[in-house]
């Protein structure tokens, strides 16, 4: 494997931004410090741009197997990497299911062939597999989910007390859950069917999937979660009253319950449903700026963990018609570094904390081994980003099978110049340069 000697680089890491040089050698880190000589290697030159530990993104759906037509692991991986994204965790609601470890070990094989990012998938949770999964190998499995599946009578695990009881008790691995309260939604959903004659427009879809709904499903798991102490994570909070239910920052390592917040939920507010309509139907659905707002503040005081993607692509056919017809859902996994870039242009976040909510905290909800900081003999995930090259997202730039974004014709300050997997330089100046293969991710065994 080529040695590579990146130098000049401000390197974002442990909550300091620091003028260092680090050499790449056999996939890992071997060496950090402000001036390193190695004529055997290829040397880079950052002339002062950030160098982050790669995003590693732990809520991506592509789709893969069974729903191809709009995305599959090559395209989306690739996105992800020229995103920034060096490692992804997939969700189960592919087609089939999940819900099998002979179907989980056949995504394992099928990444290994064509993802070039690092890669690992959850369990799937239903009602006719959560004894086998209980039982899966959490080193080698990044956790269990409900998310895009249902539990029983059309139901997500964030109603099924019954369910949740019988699962934490047992739990070795993270629980990672969708939480919305659905007969809030139905009753919801019929009224404004009623108000608006069946015409329901995409603006509703925040008074429809409320706020209520997710603070009270929120509500009921951690009661029930503090019964039995088990690792749980809450993918995509998106409402400021759900984000105060968690306390101050501790050591991620010693929490028992993790959350995270969503790109969009921070980039997008219910305003934006006026242009873009069915194009950021997302569930939990995009709320308002004070929520946005809220969320960003909870962020910054440790009360949410991390921020992921949701990346959750379809075809423009499929983002079209009424509002019952339009899937939720949308590709942003190679536009999400951007997008939080601009929200620290803004004041808003500070680079440190990208990169503390996008890879270190990751790593360290998960226990993942040797990802997530830029350390010696760690393995060499990096994002080369200069913040100072404005561009503009185009069709042409778009890394999705499904050839569409919600943030097409956005204009941002940071771009990714180069992105490296395991020490391999994939991505430079917007093109592929290599199609090295990512790795399985591999996990501590810790309850």
């Amino acid at each position: 494997m080529k040695k590579h000697l990146i130098v000049n680089a401000l390197v974002v890491n442990e909550g300091e931004i620091r003028m260092m040089d680090v050499l790449l050698a056999d996939g890992r880190i071997a060496k950090i410090d402000p001036h390193i000589s190695d004529f055997s290697a290829t040397v880079i030159d950052l002339n002062g741009n950030y160098l982050i530990p790669g995003m590693i993104d732990d809520q991506v759906h592509f789709r893969d197997p069974g729903l191809t037509y709009k995305a599959d692991l090559v395209t989306e991986s690739m996105a992800a990497v020229a995103g920034g994204v060096t490692s992804f965790m997939d969700m189960p609601n592919t087609v089939p299911n999940t819900l099998t470890r002979e179907l989980l070990e056949e995504k394992y094989a099928a990444a290994a062939r064509n993802s070039v990012a690092n890669f690992s998938f959850f369990m799937g949770l239903s009602s006719s597999n959560w004894e086998e999964a209980l039982g899966v190998n959490n080193e080698t499995v990044c956790g269990l989910t409900d998310d895009g599946l249902y539990f029983n009578d059309g139901e997500i695990l964030a109603n099924q007390p019954e369910a949740l009881e019988k699962i934490f008790a047992r739990a070795e691995t993270v629980v990672a859950l969708h939480s919305e309260d659905e007969g809030i939604i139905r009753q919801n959903y019929q009224h404004y069917v009623a108000q608006t004659q069946g015409n329901i427009p995409m603006r509703l879809h925040a008074k429809i999937r409320s706020t209520e709904a997710c603070v009270e499903a929120t509500q009921r798991v951690l009661a029930i979660q503090a019964k039995y102490q088990n690792r749980l994570h809450f993918f995509h909070i998106s409402t400021g009253q759900e984000a105060m239910l968690f306390p101050l920052a501790t050591d991620p390592k010693k929490k028992r319950v993790t959350s995270e917040a969503c790109v969009h939920h921070l980039w997008f507010e219910e305003s934006a449903y006026e242009s873009l309509g069915g194009k950021i139907k997302w569930n939990p659905s995009i709320k308002t700026e004070e929520d946005r707002r809220l969320l960003i503040q909870a962020l910054s005081e440790g009360r949410i963990d991390i921020i992921a993607s949701d990346h959750a692509p379809h075809t423009k056919d499929e983002k079209m018609g009424t509002y019952d017809q339009i899937k939720s859902g949308a590709p942003i996994v190679q536009h999400t570094l951007p997008i939080l870039f601009e929200l620290a242009n803004r004041g808003e976040l500070s680079i440190e904390q990208i990169v503390e909510k996008t890879s270190h905290r990751v790593a360290d909800i998960y226990r993942m081994v040797n990802r997530g900081y830029i350390r010696e003999g760690y393995f060499a995930d990096l994002v080369e980003v200069d913040a100072n090259s404005p561009w503009q997202v185009t069709p042409e730039s778009l890394h999705y099978k499904c050839a569409w974004s919600p943030v097409e014709d956005e204009i941002f300050q940071a771009k990714v110049k180069r992105t490296f997997v395991n020490g391999n330089l994939l991505f430079e100046n917007d093109k592929f340069v290599s199609n090295a293969k990512g790795m399985r991710l591999l996990f501590e065994k810790i309850r």
